[in-house]
């Protein structure tokens, strides 16, 4: 795929600064909803999405949850780091990595990191009555990384350090610190498992009275997890998108939900990109079993894997040769990495659309809008700018529906 060429700059838009939402709305659901079929575009309140939604529809939400992933320490002589934990490294699972007490070592980007330039950083603090101190050791540098060890004197894990010491990682477009009101509002109400450190954020529109609504019409959820990570907010450099490297991150979903997908293909709808990306990356394992009879899960999904895929290969032969492969091999969830990259001309293979949030200008994230809807994100993105719509993580929401054929 070296030779696919995409020109970032037909991918820009003018965009305000009062056009960012600074900070949510005081009802998820009262957002705006653009709504884009066949060419043709309307907006409604995001509680009125029953409506606009054929009644049988499959939504698939990522249930990943932003952790407090931004430490402040200081140096003796005052100088403030910010360490971002961005994943685990030892233990590398995530689960584990949450659970473990008194030391762990994670992937972390350094804020103001040249006054860090050796020993260690700590902060001393205090927790239930009790003196407790934490460290970091800077490690070998990964790309713009570094690997971090946390140590720590007191019986608690490195989840519950983090919620007690870490802060909420919003946008760095919000160009203002997190406040109280993040820690809640920068969550969807479905989060379950920690590992995040960005926000699914068209699912912040969803309060838990729509679902329970929508559950009592007919709607029907499943649930994955793919982890966000910081790269979803890197700009694309490169003239030619295609030289973009993605980011790699990590996601899992059980026997259960793809039995549901196969059972329901045509009227999946996923709730923004991270779960259009996991939907998409799980066809790329089951691809790997028809060719191969192993999804070879512990490998990461190619930048342009799924583009591999042969056209006369559908999602619903996909989806029941993964099902069937997990029901042979007793196996209740899968666990991989992906790194793809979806650009227009790309085909879905599982969705007829998607609920997503309006992204920023020359990003990958509209470059996935545009392989949906292709040019026609134009026509959207100025009706939205003429109809007083909110931008990105805080801002409103649209439904685009995939072209007929």
């Amino acid at each position: 795929m070296t030779e696919k060429e995409i020109k970032i700059s037909e991918f820009d838009y003018n965009l305000p600064e009062e056009r960012i939402a600074k900070f949510p709305l005081d009802k998820r659901d009262e957002s705006k909803l653009l709504i884009f079929r066949d060419g043709e575009i309307h907006h409604r309140q995001f509680k009125n999405i029953a409506e606009i939604i054929p009644a049988n529809t499959l939504l698939v939400f990522n249930n990943a949850k932003v952790i407090r992933a931004r430490i402040i320490m200081h140096k003796p002589s005052g100088a403030r780091i910010e360490v971002f934990c961005l994943e685990p490294h030892c233990p590398a699972d995530y689960e584990r990595a949450f659970a473990i007490k008194g030391e762990c070592e994670w992937k972390c980007m350094v804020g103001n990191l040249k006054k860090w330039k050796s020993g260690p950083l700590e902060i001393n603090f205090e927790y239930n009555g009790t003196n407790c101190c934490v460290t970091a050791e800077r490690g070998e540098q990964v790309g713009n990384a570094h690997i971090i060890r946390f140590r720590w004197d007191t019986d608690l894990t490195f989840g519950q350090l983090l919620e007690h010491l870490g802060r909420i990682p919003i946008p760095p477009y919000l160009n203002r610190e997190s406040q109280e009101v993040d820690n809640t509002r920068y969550q969807t109400v479905y989060s379950k498992f920690e590992g995040s450190v960005a926000a699914p954020t068209a699912g912040l529109h969803f309060s838990t009275e729509l679902i329970e609504q929508m559950k009592e019409k007919g709607f029907m959820f499943e649930e994955v997890t793919l982890h966000v990570g910081a790269g979803t907010f890197l700009p694309v450099k490169d003239e030619n998108a295609a030289q973009h490297t993605m980011h790699t991150e990590h996601f899992e979903f059980s026997l259960s939900t793809i039995e549901r997908l196969a059972d329901q293909h045509g009227k999946i709808i996923p709730v923004g990109t991270t779960s259009v990306r996991t939907l998409e990356s799980i066809s790329a394992l089951a691809y790997r079993i028809i060719k191969t009879g192993t999804p070879d899960a512990e490998r990461t999904i190619g930048q342009w894997e799924i583009y591999d895929i042969p056209s006369e290969i559908n999602g619903k032969e996909l989806l029941v040769a993964l099902r069937d492969y997990m029901r042979a091999n007793n196996m209740d969830r899968i666990k991989s990495s992906t790194q793809i990259m979806i650009t227009p001309g790309y085909r879905f293979r599982i969705i007829e659309g998607m609920v997503t949030n309006f992204h920023q200008p020359k990003s990958t994230l509209l470059l996935l809008v545009s392989a949906l809807v292709g040019d026609d994100w134009k026509k959207i993105y100025a009706y939205a700018m003429e109809n007083d719509f909110r931008f990105l993580s805080y801002g409103d929401s649209s439904i685009l529906f995939k072209p007929t054929e």
